[in-house]
This record gives structure tokens, C-alpha cells and sequence, in this order.
């Protein structure tokens, strides 16, 4: 234990803040190095205490700061609870089906499947059959086949994944429109893709493709509003109860 002018540094304070993994004498260097810095810090603090003139100022804005604080913690509190009963799945529909004008794709995105395989890899004739069909057949015998011989293998049947992320897997630039099932190469691997489903920049975002950014505009909203509802109860209970009154 340190005392400095009143003021204690107890072991669990120093043990707590060292880091794990320090060897002995690293250990020993830093709580020395703490101590002092501590040690530094309170004496400052007393030197600077009783040479600032105006300490109601400071007084009024640790006051204003400690408010502000418990205001946000309760607000959090509560915003948690009133967020929770909000963003349930419907209502994460509901709000995407009455702003659906937020929601305008900035890219394409497509569903579908893509396999890289070496150029000289087996069964190429099995392959080209196989990704062409999005039975659970065919995905079977790729997603078998490609745990030996595939060096890349995504499936997107069942979701929405922005065409940028796919086209960059290609080894050269091509346009999707019209196009769902292709075959590519370089002079080291075949390149398969199979586009099942395709939406062009400035369509409606499906709701699964833009369910996370719903979730944060309807949080933002409900927060704004329910933030405003509570300050006008508050004040008008109070102007109600006899507790606000102007001189």
C-alpha cells in the first residue's frame, strides 16, 4: 500500500493493472513505474486544487457531468428494454414495407453458386452438369467434390450477396445481364458460376439483403421518438404535480 497525502494505492489496484505475461523483472519495472506515475498524478491534483481560484466553476461542472451521466445511463436503460419490444422480426418488416424507398439497391446482387477448380482437376465433365442445376443432387456431388479438388466453393443459393464480391473472383471482367450460367479460365483454374436470381442497381433491396441496415433505421427512429415522448411526460407530469414553477 502507497499513501500520498491521504490518499491510498493498494496492492489489488496495482495487481489489477499490470499486465499478464510480464516476466519478474518486467513485472517489478512496471508497478514501480505505476506507483510513481500515481504518486505524480495526486500530488498535482493537491498542488492544483489549492491554487485554482474558482472551484464552485469546476464544482458546477463535475455537478453537470454526473447528471448527464445518470440521465444517459437511465435512458440507455430504458431504451434497451423499449428496443428490444421493437425490433422484432415483423416489425423490421412492417417498417421496410412502409420506407421501401430507403431501400434502393446502390449495386447489383445475385443468388447462386461458384466453384474454382485447378485446370487439369477430375471429373470437369461432371462438373459442368452439376453446377448448372441447383437441385440438392447436384449440390451434393459439388460440395462433395470440391473438399478434394475445389480451391474456392460458395454457396448462395439461399441468400443475396452483393455481384461485386463474386465478379472480383473471376479472372476477368464480364456483365451479368442475361447471363446465369458461366464458365471461365485462366492458365491455372476453370472459374464455374450459376446466377439463379439477379437484381440491378437502383431496384428494391430484398428485405433479407438490407434486414441489418433496417434494424439500425428503425432503432435511430424509435430511439429519437421515444427519447422525445419521454422529456414531454416528464414535463408535462411535473407542470400537472406543481413541480415546475416560474416566477
Amino acid at each position: 500500500m502507497v499513501e500520498v497525502n491521504g490518499m491510498f494505492l493498494y496492492k489489488e489496484d496495482v495487481v489489477k493493472s499490470t499486465p499478464v505475461g510480464l516476466s519478474a523483472a518486467d513485472s517489478l519495472r512496471f508497478v514501480k513505474d505505476y506507483i510513481r506515475k500515481w504518486s505524480e498524478s495526486v500530488l498535482l491534483y493537491e498542488k492544483a486544487k489549492n491554487n485554482i481560484p474558482d472551484n464552485e466553476e469546476i464544482e458546477r461542472m463535475v455537478n453537470n457531468y454526473k447528471r448527464d451521466l445518470i440521465v444517459n445511463a437511465y435512458q440507455s436503460e430504458l431504451l434497451n428494454q423499449k428496443l428490444n419490444a421493437d425490433t422484432t422480426n415483423q416489425a423490421l418488416v412492417d417498417y421496410y414495407e412502409i420506407n421501401k424507398g430507403l431501400f434502393v439497391l446502390e449495386e447489383p446482387v445475385l443468388k447462386g453458386l461458384f466453384i474454382k477448380v485447378p485446370l487439369h482437376a477430375p471429373q470437369l465433365v461432371k462438373v459442368r452438369q452439376w453446377y448448372q442445376k441447383d437441385t440438392p443432387e447436384t449440390v451434393d456431388h459439388l460440395e462433395k467434390y470440391s473438399l478434394q479438388n475445389a480451391v474456392s466453393y460458395e454457396y448462395f443459393y439461399d441468400k443475396w450477396v452483393s455481384a461485386s464480391e463474386v465478379l472480383e473472383k473471376l479472372p476477368q471482367h464480364i456483365s451479368l445481364t442475361g447471363k446465369r450460367k458461366m464458365e471461365l479460365k485462366d492458365t491455372a483454374y476453370h472459374y464455374f458460376l450459376n446466377v439463379t436470381d439477379f437484381l440491378d442497381k437502383g431496384e428494391l433491396a430484398p428485405f433479407d439483403f438490407v434486414q441489418v441496415k433496417v434494424k439500425e433505421m428503425l432503432m435511430n427512429h424509435s430511439k429519437q421518438t421515444f427519447i422525445k415522448e419521454l422529456k414531454e411526460n416528464l414535463y408535462q407530469k411535473a407542470v400537472e404535480n406543481g413541480e415546475i414553477i416560474n416566477y
